[in-house]
């Protein structure tokens, strides 16, 4: 394959220092690759995306015109990540996951911090995401926020930085195995010789996080999905095969006797842990939303006594606010007294006064994001939007400035993909995923997603994104 004439363009390449000069890191996947004709790498590509296809590796997009089941699309060239720069990535995030477990638990509880004016008491209560049901409750071993993705992007500089977290129901894990498991197939020599760190340990981590949160001997856990039609209903089956453990949706389950029981063929079995897959509000009709015809009726009421366990934990969502997201350097120094490993990417809150002024002055510059949007929705990249777009979002914010951010126009990294006009370079983000029971975990890898169409920034798979595996390289000497 020719690589020499690649260019890596004006961004920080993962592949490549400067044309034809590879990153120590990539030399050996740069030379296995030109060692394959184009035609070869292609037909590999084509074999890749076969047998994902084969497997059912599809996410539905609501309000589709093309119908609402696709196949997500895959990358065969991967994205290499150092041991060196993982150590810190891993570092971080355990840092940071562990400083909002902190926070979720104290704003549902004696709200120290709110009482610091840390962060304002105003903005947790006017958070989407903040559930008053929720207040007083204390989960097993009072972990909130069991399973997270955080997203990362890699600037200019090479640094990465937090872009936002996901502590509700973070999804696209299974891509990450499902990729792997393609890929050691595609390359399996340069996996040996790069040694790569493996990713298919995390069903069975995923299981002792959620078995960790019962007292039981040998605990009940299930998969709670809202049903098939749920963008990531591939993923939710996927987990509960891998696991061992039953799927199930609302109307399988009942509370009965102050527990939750599972409808069986041979009658109510006790469920000890929930691994829901649906937002919080939608679990329980009777104290959240009324109008939810997906959750158990009384669950909260059995959850709150502590005679279920429900990861994530509800109220979690109050930390996926945008808003809030630019506290979190403030909240890991007041609970851990340490400066953030990771930093935030700058973010100005519109709900200040000269924020405010600034983003309206400068939205045709900026990125601009709904608080509680995700996916991709809900948000102006001002430099590629036309005047309409801008004049229309600039009157959003001003009638809802609680509700925006605002973020200067990165330049995220880029990773040679294959295109219609051969090896190009795409922008990336990455989602590592983070599990905390006993204690916290980082998979050494993550879900890589990439912008398929030339120029785009936009990496989300609703968007026309697509995924890359994710090699995270051993420490020397380790195994």
């Amino acid at each position: 394959m020719e690589l020499d004439h690649y260019d890596p363009g004006a961004f920080y390449d993962e592949m490549f220092e400067s044309r034809g000069a590879t990153r120590p890191e990539t030399t050996l996947l740069a030379q296995r690759l030109r060692s394959l004709a184009d035609a070869e790498v292609r037909a590999r590509q084509t074999a890749a995306e076969r047998a994902l296809l084969a497997r059912g590796i599809t996410f539905n997009v609501y309000g589709s015109d093309a119908g609402t089941e696709k196949i997500f699309p895959f990358d065969l060239i991967p994205r290499v990540v150092p041991s060196g720069d993982w150590r810190t990535i891993e570092r971080g995030l355990k840092q940071r996951v562990h400083a909002l477990n902190l926070f979720i638990g104290d704003i549902y509880n004696k709200g120290r911090i709110l009482d610091a004016g840390v962060v304002p008491r105003s903005l947790i209560e006017s958070a989407k995401g903040y559930l008053r049901p929720c207040q007083g409750i204390l989960p097993a071993r009072d972990v909130y926020c069991h399973i997270v993705g955080t997203d990362l992007v890699r600037d200019r500089d090479g640094q990465f930085y937090v872009l936002e977290d996901n502590l509700r129901c973070p999804s696209g894990v299974s891509y990450v195995l499902e990729n792997r498991r393609v890929m050691k197939r595609t390359f399996p020599q340069v996996f040996d010789q790069l040694k790569v760190r493996p990713v298919d340990a995390y069903p069975s981590k995923l299981l002792e996080t959620l078995q960790s949160l019962s007292r039981a001997s040998s605990p009940t856990v299930v998969v709670l999905t809202p049903g098939i039609y749920n963008s990531a209903y591939f993923e939710h089956s996927f987990l509960a095969q891998q696991m061992g453990v039953e799927l199930v949706e609302g109307r399988d389950l009942v509370v009965r006797d102050g527990r939750v029981h599972m409808r069986t063929t041979r009658g109510l079995m006790p469920v000890d842990v929930i691994y829901r897959r649906m937002d919080d509000t939608f679990i329980d009709p009777v104290e959240l939303r009324r109008d939810s015809m997906l959750g158990v009726p009384g669950l909260l009421d059995v959850y709150r006594h502590g005679r279920v366990a429900l990861a994530n934990a509800p109220g979690t969502g109050v930390a996926d606010d945008k808003v809030i997201y630019t506290y979190v350097p403030q909240i890991i120094e007041y609970y851990l007294g340490e400066k953030a490993i990771l930093p935030n990417v700058p973010t100005y809150r519109c709900e200040d006064p000269k924020a405010l002024q600034y983003v309206l002055d400068h939205t045709d510059e900026l990125v601009i994001k709904a608080a509680n949007e995700s996916g991709g929705y809900g948000m102006l990249i001002g430099p590629h939007a036309s005047s309409a777009e801008v004049a229309e979002f600039r009157e959003k914010v001003r009638a809802n400035p609680r509700e925006y951010i605002a973020q200067p126009m990165l330049a995220l990294s880029r990773v040679p993909t294959i295109s219609d006009e051969g090896l190009a370079g795409r922008h990336v983000d990455l989602r590592p995923y983070v599990l905390y029971g006993e204690d916290i975990y980082v998979l050494p890898g993550g879900l890589t997603r990439v912008a398929l169409r030339p120029g785009s920034m936009v990496v989300n798979s609703s968007q026309g994104g697509g995924s890359k595996d994710t090699w995270v390289l051993a420490e020397e000497g380790s195994c």
